[in-house]
């Protein structure tokens, strides 16, 4: 079994900054794409940044020149640097992962974190 973990959530006033981390352990041959997404009270869940297979990353327009994903191949694990947030930023915010568990094709599935609360308010 695979598990994604984040953590780095909390409390900012709006201007600060955060970092979010997604560590994924267990059963890991290979992680094909990453993404974080959120969600606030009432709203659907939405992508903010992601990298997909490829490499090319991508965010929404709310946060691009904000936010920046990265990922260290390494540690298993997939940051958002979140700066300049505002209160509209204000979410549940959760990583997923499309992993694969050997080599065999099949063996690919996608994952998710439970979720780490960030409130931006003064």
């Amino acid at each position: 079994q695979v598990q994604l973990v984040e953590s780095g959530g909390g409390l900012v006033q709006p201007g600060g900054s955060l970092r979010l981390s997604c560590a994924a352990s267990g059963r890991i041959f290979r992680i094909y794409a990453v993404g974080w997404y959120r969600q606030a009270p009432g709203k659907q869940r939405e992508l903010v940044a992601g990298i997909p297979r490829g490499g090319s990353t991508n965010y929404a327009d709310s946060v691009k020149g904000r936010f920046t994903i990265s990922k260290d191949n390494a540690k298993n694990t997939v940051y958002l640097q979140m700066n300049s947030l505002k209160p509209e930023d204000t979410a549940a915010y959760y990583c997923s992962a499309t992993i694969a568990t050997s080599s065999r094709p099949l063996d690919e599935y996608t994952y998710w974190g439970q979720g780490t609360q960030v409130t931006v308010s003064s």
